[in-house]
């Protein structure tokens, strides 16, 4: 069935889901799902994503950090910046072409990121305290298939690759 071949029942189901899509990011973005404790807030969604990113897949450079980001590399280059310069990210020489400028997350930046994420989790296990793991499990493995979704939706709405890891983008 096409997307526009909705039943009466698929809409008003569909209406609600979109409904609670938009009240999830709008609160979303009023906690920035921030954490808890000091660190709450303390880091914006860029940079959180950034600093993720790079841990996870080690250092790599503007152009590749942007692709596999879904963004382009003007924004990754002016989201880095601050990054940079609080010491957080560093720039170094590519090992194998010293021309080119490599990104990768410095000690500050992994002590840093390592805070934020545990008061993310934190913040995880309270919201979802009454849910069985099961549950967290499965919510988590729908939300990262949604996401998975719409970073599709944009990369064909965009012409470009979709970035190759939504959830961490």
């Amino acid at each position: 069935m096409s997307m526009d071949m909705t039943t009466a029942g698929d809409t008003g189901l569909l209406d609600s889901l979109q409904h609670q899509v938009a009240v999830f990011a709008r609160r979303a973005e009023q906690t920035r799902l921030g954490g808890v404790g000091q660190v709450r807030n303390s880091m914006d969604r860029a940079a959180y994503l950034l600093l993720n990113r790079l841990d996870n897949e080690g250092p790599m450079g503007v152009k590749a950090l942007a692709a596999s980001m879904g963004i382009d590399s003007s924004t990754v280059t002016r989201q880095v910046a601050p990054l940079v310069d609080t010491g957080l990210v560093k720039r170094t020489s590519h090992p194998e072409d010293g021309r080119a400028v490599v990104l990768e997350l410095s000690p500050r930046g992994h002590a840093r990121l390592d805070e934020v994420r545990s008061s993310r989790r934190e913040l995880m296990a309270q919201l979802t305290g009454d849910w069985e793991p099961d549950e967290r499990r499965q919510f988590c493995a729908l939300l990262t298939r949604f996401n998975t979704a719409l970073s599709a939706r944009q990369a064909a709405v965009q012409g470009t690759a979709p970035a190759e890891d939504p959830a961490t983008s």
